[in-house]
């Protein structure tokens, strides 16, 4: 261990794990680094050493994460360690002594600086990329994988990544792209985390030994089968309608959503009965995780509302004065507008929210407050799993699906990894707790299965825009351009997958050929005979389809010339009988007549009911203004064609 490393750990009031020493030692050694850690197990400090490095070589660092906040909250920390003569930040909204030695920036930030050809760029020695899993993101990821390649050969990467499963393939790719990039990944967490399932009024644990809690199961399937009973009831107002699947979305049809919601409601847990059955727990504070802005709003509201008070006198005189302190440079009628005496109210009770909408007065004085542990609940979007040093000894998850940009889709193994990974205060708690609430149709063991998955696969989301192509043609040159984007994780992931699939069929057809090999024998062309037989089978498959298409134009045909009285077999599932033409009409796949059955019962025909044309074995008379929908109409029209079918009785086809 150098002096200079040694300096750099005395400033952490706890000992650093053995990967944090194998990263750093990897910088001084003068290589970059990809380090996979789980959310929580502290690898910015890897980051933080990059920095330290930087300032003691008279070399710039410039620190890069995906969002504004993060970007805000890594400039504080690194002021209040440097000093803000040696710190500087690059948002889209803020400009601070952009050119220190060490900048702290969003990822979009640097790439225009590079596309740009920026002079602040000289002189740089390291770039940190935190969250850089982040480059999997279907609308900005490729944003990193520019940066990456299109970095200067001299510039030392440090990529910070949630722990993957395919974190050495990336630092292969890495080591291809920007030379000398060792992996150093950890799957340990520094707090262990336990999972939960909030129900009604109870908090159960989701794994019981190393299954699936059964009491889970059973509630599922109580649940399951109450909404089954509710389905058989005759269709009325509230209608019916299918169960969805899933991790339990509350996403069914119609008249069946309150059925089902009805059937459960014992089963979901409110927001208030939620934080206090976690106050009696001991488990505050706690971050409840809501994927709407509103939604994070309207959940203080209700807490508010609902008399819960968090905090003690010394707590809310604490949390005025921070509340104060951030909000001094507004004015009486600006606070009047932002609803400011709301927010001091929940706030000081305990309770705030934390979005990308708040006011950065307002957030910044819940996340002051909440890292003090004045603030003892946090309804968040998901922009706070990203890295922001806000961690809590509780994280509750309301539902398990989100809206990606398309449509609303459960979350990924790795979103619930980032999300619950906030649980458990390294040095202050000695277990995090992850909530899942209960919501119709929740399938304990998809969230178990969900949760037990603690690495997911990282997949490159580059593609080449006409935007970036025009900006690295003018930046570097057309050859150089085509170069870089060769280079990109997706087309290394791709040939890898391509090399793959031509082993595999290599290793085939040899296979194949050792097999024709060893069918050789005296007594004729094995290899002759089979390819016959396969070529006779395939004459034959294709006789059976044009038959099947004869018969096809033929039932077309039938149903077309069906009159309103004619007597017909009607195909079933389980057994056949003789209906009468009713009405005519057309399908998605064309004649589609509705019949009447002996049982009075009423059935549209389509084509693909009939595996033969159908054969009008009679005709009975209906009567002109016959409708389907009385129940008079249909008895006497049943009685008739069952007393026709008894004095003339049809013999069924085969």
């Amino acid at each position: 261990m150098t002096s200079l490393f040694a300096e750099f750990a005395a400033g952490y009031d706890f000992a650093l794990d053995d990967y944090q020493v194998t990263a750093c030692t990897h910088l001084t050694e003068g290589r970059g680094v990809l380090v996979a850690a789980p959310t929580g197990a502290g690898k910015t400090v890897v980051g933080e050493f990059a920095v330290h490095l930087a300032l003691s070589q008279r070399r710039k660092c410039f620190y890069t994460t995906p969002i504004k906040a993060l970007s805000n909250q890594k400039y504080h920390d690194l002021v209040e360690r440097y000093g803000s003569e040696s710190v500087g930040l690059l948002t889209g909204d803020s400009t601070i002594n952009g050119e220190a030695p060490v900048v702290v920036m969003t990822t979009e930030v640097l790439r225009n600086m590079i596309y740009a050809g920026s002079s602040t760029l000289t002189n740089l020695g390291f770039v940190v990329m935190d969250e850089v899993h982040y480059l999997a993101d279907r609308f900005r990821g490729a944003v990193w994988e520019e940066v990456i390649i299109s970095l200067a050969p001299s510039v030392q990467l440090v990529a910070l990544s949630a722990t993957v499963s395919n974190a050495e393939e990336f630092g292969d790719w890495l080591s291809e792209v920007r030379g000398g990039v060792e992996v150093v990944v950890t799957e340990r967490r520094p707090v262990p985390l336990y999972q939960h399932v909030m129900v009604g009024r109870r908090l159960i644990e989701l794994f019981a030994g190393d299954d699936v809690n059964p009491e889970l199961t059973r509630l599922a399937k109580e649940e399951a089968r109450s909404q089954r009973d509710d389905s058989r009831r005759p269709r009325g107002r509230s209608g019916n309608g299918r169960r969805a699947s899933g991790y339990g979305s509350g996403r069914y049809g119609g008249g069946a959503a309150k059925q089902h919601l009805e059937a459960s409601r014992h089963l979901v847990p409110r927001r208030d009965a939620t934080i206090e059955r976690l106050a009696a727990e001991g488990l505050l504070p706690a971050i409840f995780f809501i994927f709407s802005r509103q939604g994070c709003d309207v959940a203080v509201g209700q807490l508010a509302g609902s008399g819960i008070r968090l905090t003690n006198a010394v707590e809310r005189h604490a949390l005025v004065e921070i509340a104060e302190r951030h909000i001094g440079s507004l004015s009486p009628s600006d606070l009047d507008a932002l609803g400011y005496d709301r927010f001091l109210a929940a706030f000081t009770d305990g309770i705030a929210a934390h979005h990308a909408g708040l006011l950065p007065a307002f957030k910044e004085a819940v996340e002051e407050a909440f890292s003090a542990g004045l603030v003892k609940v946090v309804f968040a979007t998901e922009t706070l799993a990203l890295g922001i040093n806000m961690p809590a000894r509780s994280v509750v998850l309301e539902r398990l699906v989100k809206y990606n940009g398309e449509t609303h889709a459960d979350i990924t193994a790795g979103e619930f990894t980032q999300l619950t990974g906030r649980a458990g205060r390294r040095g202050i708690d000695i277990e995090g707790h992850a909530v899942v609430c209960w919501q119709p149709g929740l399938d304990p063991r998809a969230v178990a299965a969900l949760a037990s998955r603690r690495t997911y696969p990282l997949r490159s989301s580059f593609q080449p825009t006409y935007n970036m192509a025009v900006n690295l043609v003018g930046t570097v040159g057309r050859e150089r351009a085509r170069g870089l984007l060769e280079q990109s994780f997706a087309q290394f992931q791709t040939d890898r997958s391509v090399v793959g699939l031509a082993r595999t069929i290599s290793l085939a057809k040899d296979k194949a050929s050792a097999e024709w090999a060893a069918a050789a024998c005296a007594e004729g062309d094995a290899e002759d005979y089979f390819r016959l037989r396969a070529r006779i089978s395939a004459a034959e498959a294709e006789a059976a389809r044009l038959r099947r298409a004869d018969r096809r134009s033929e039932t077309i045909e039938v149903l077309r010339e069906l009159q309103v009285g004619d007597i017909i077999d009607v195909p079933g599932r389980r057994h056949r009988g003789w209906g009468v033409v009713i009405s005519d009409g057309l399908g998605p796949d064309g004649p589609a007549p509705i019949v009447l059955t002996v049982d009075r019962q009423t059935k549209r025909l389509a084509v693909t009911d009939f595996s033969e044309p159908p054969v009008v074995a009679a005709h009975l008379k209906v009567p002109k203004h016959f409708d389907p929908r009385s129940t008079t109409f249909r008895r006497n029209l049943a009685s008739a064609l069952e007393a026709k079918l008894r004095r003339e009785p049809p013999e069924l086809t085969s």
